[in-house]
């Protein structure tokens, strides 16, 4: 399995941007899709992202279409969402995570065997 750290997360103003990572270590990095999820305040966690093992193809939960932007580099063994125009409702911590496959519904996403960072704290906040 996969040991996954997320860094990159802080306090933002409303509109501002932020590239958070997710570091990988372990084999066959490319071997899994990786996740990210959120966790807001008094809120359940929800899938945000998915993007494929290669790289080529991402999908995302609706809120955030056209504002957040995922990539991976397999050679590096990173994963960077970069999110723009963020706004208070994006607040909470952001966890990747990896499995095998992005589901089509990213409300579906729940990657609950796969394996799992710490998680990093993204505020927006003015």
């Amino acid at each position: 399995q996969l040991r996954l750290v997320e860094s990159g997360g802080g306090l933002v103003q409303p509109g501002g941007s932020l590239r958070l990572s997710c570091a990988a270590s372990g084999s066959a990095f490319d071997y899994y899709v990786i996740g990210w999820f959120r966790h807001a305040p008094g809120k359940e966690r929800e899938g945000v992202s998915c993007i494929s093992r290669s790289g080529g193809s991402a999908n995302y939960e609706d809120s955030v279409k056209g504002r957040f932007t995922i990539s991976r580099d397999n050679a590096k063994k990173t994963v960077h969402p970069q999110m723009d125009s963020l706004q208070p409702e994006d607040t909470g911590v952001y966890f990747c995570a990896a499995d095998r496959a992005c589901p089509r519904d990213i409300s579906t996403m729940t990657f609950l065997f796969g394996s799992w960072g710490q998680g990093t704290q993204v505020t927006i906040s003015s």
